[in-house]
């Protein structure tokens, strides 16, 4: 039934008409986001979620529901990463807060075609070639063992080639324009600094998806779920930044946490076909408990010091 043409077509109106709602209507003038905006936002997000997984449970079944509610969860978790990494970004180009839901708004609508094309081509070379699933699997367990070890990692966003490359072909504005991605000025085409966060954004997005889409690969080969999964954890990932931006900090232990699952699901997608196969349900109950336990320990034994990184109220001039 997850091959079947009408549901994926189904499934793409309804997020569709999703993100056109936030943007037509609710956020149709730019405003600072509340905490109890992104809060709620952030409910309704994993409501539909869970709405979306009885539906599952009830249509193809509670293996398929399993799968999806793990799934799920991994991109879920993994996505905090992102939130840190555009609080930096933010922080960095002093983005004022007022904007700051344009750049996730359509940084979010890049990161599902990219998340759709890395599944595409992830689920072809599994079924091509099996061997991958080693490689994938290799590949998730040095990951988490490179965020475990190495927990603090600077950002440098004007060392990023990228970044300067875009800069060689077009011209940016010294200091923002309103909410512009682009502006004409002196008779000459230019980009604002606010597109150069958004350009960032893209990357950083696709750096995770490196990870995380091996990591849903683990738990379910069924396309259908790993982009369902996928697109749900993302569609909340900017309520859920305005939620958890200004307390990233507080949970200095969820990084390796964070390792510590991907290492684990490296570990599960090797054994897959092994006798020592981890089940669907032990993974999720071991997924749930790393993370728990990296939250509390957070909060138990809190860092001394403590550098707050956030949304920004305010903005002036982006650095060049």
């Amino acid at each position: 039934m997850t091959n079947n043409l009408w549901l994926w077509i189904g499934f793409n109106i309804f997020v569709l008409a999703m993100l056109a709602l936030d943007l037509g209507v609710f956020h149709r003038k730019a405003h600072v986001v509340t905490l109890r905006e992104s809060l709620t936002w952030t409910a309704v997000w994993i409501g539909l979620a869970l709405l979306f997984n009885a539906g599952i449970a009830h249509y193809l079944g509670s293996q398929k529901a399993l799968e999806f509610f793990t799934g799920y969860v991994i991109e879920k978790s993994l996505s905090v990463d992102n939130v840190f990494v555009f609080a930096l970004l933010f922080s960095y180009f002093a983005v004022p807060a007022l904007y700051q839901h344009k750049v996730l708004f359509w940084g979010i609508i890049g990161a599902l075609v990219m998340r759709a094309i890395m599944i595409v081509l992830g689920a072809a070379l599994l079924a091509k070639f099996a061997w991958i699933l080693y490689v994938f699997g290799g590949f998730l367990i040095l990951t988490g063992i490179k965020m475990i070890v190495k927990r603090e990692e600077e950002i440098h966003p004007e060392r990023n080639p990228i970044v300067r490359w875009f800069k060689r072909i077009m011209p940016v504005t010294p200091d923002y324009r309103g909410d512009r991605f682009f502006v004409r000025e002196h008779g000459v085409r230019m980009a604002t600094p606010l597109f150069v966060v958004l350009l960032l954004v893209e990357i950083s997005d696709l750096i995770f998806a490196v990870d995380s889409i091996p990591a849903i690969f683990a738990v379910t080969r069924d396309p259908f779920i790993v982009y369902t999964s996928n697109v749900f954890a993302i569609l909340g990932l900017r309520s859920l930044y305005f939620a958890l931006a200004g307390v990233m900090d507080k949970f200095h232990y969820l990084k390796i946490g964070l390792g510590a699952v991907l290492s684990f699901v490296g570990v599960k997608m090797i054994l897959g076909h092994t006798a020592w196969k981890i089940d669907t349900l032990v993974s999720l109950g071991v997924i749930v408990t790393i993370l728990a336990a990296s939250v509390i320990l957070s909060l138990l034994w809190p860092r001394k010091a403590i550098v707050k990184v956030g949304p920004m109220v305010e903005g002036g001039s982006a650095p060049s």
